[in-house]
């Protein structure tokens, strides 16, 4: 991931299309590119067998929440270090630090005013 100036994000928020997205990925997290084609896939294919356009946009909201947490280096490690948290074994701390994750996740869906999850 390239460094910001103190407290700025890496780049701007893209729009949520598909190009942009991955443009936004590539820059940022390209190590998360293979998951992004592979998820893309998937949603598209679940499209294309339901006639149904919801699994594409979950999977474009999902990523703009990605995008949107990674380009801001000091709320992606803080992301990290609950998610590392939430691993630890003890009940108490995963609670806590699903309590946490759920926080920054509905903060970043109402910033980008997508629906709730």
């Amino acid at each position: 991931m390239t460094t910001s100036a103190a407290g700025q994000p890496l780049i701007p928020q893209p729009p949520a299309t598909v190009t942009a997205l991955r443009q936004a990925i590539a820059q940022i997290a390209p190590a998360a590119l293979p998951a992004f084609t592979r998820e893309l896939d998937q949603a598209a294919d679940q499209s294309r067998q339901s006639s149904d356009l919801a699994p594409l946009q979950r999977f474009i909201a999902q990523w703009a929440v990605y995008v949107h947490i990674q380009r801001q280096p000091g709320l992606a490690k803080e992301l990290r270090r609950w998610e590392d948290m939430a691993g630890t074994g003890d009940a108490t701390k995963a609670r806590r630090a699903a309590s946490a994750i759920g926080k920054i996740l509905d903060d970043a869906h109402a910033e980008l005013a997508l629906p709730p999850r």
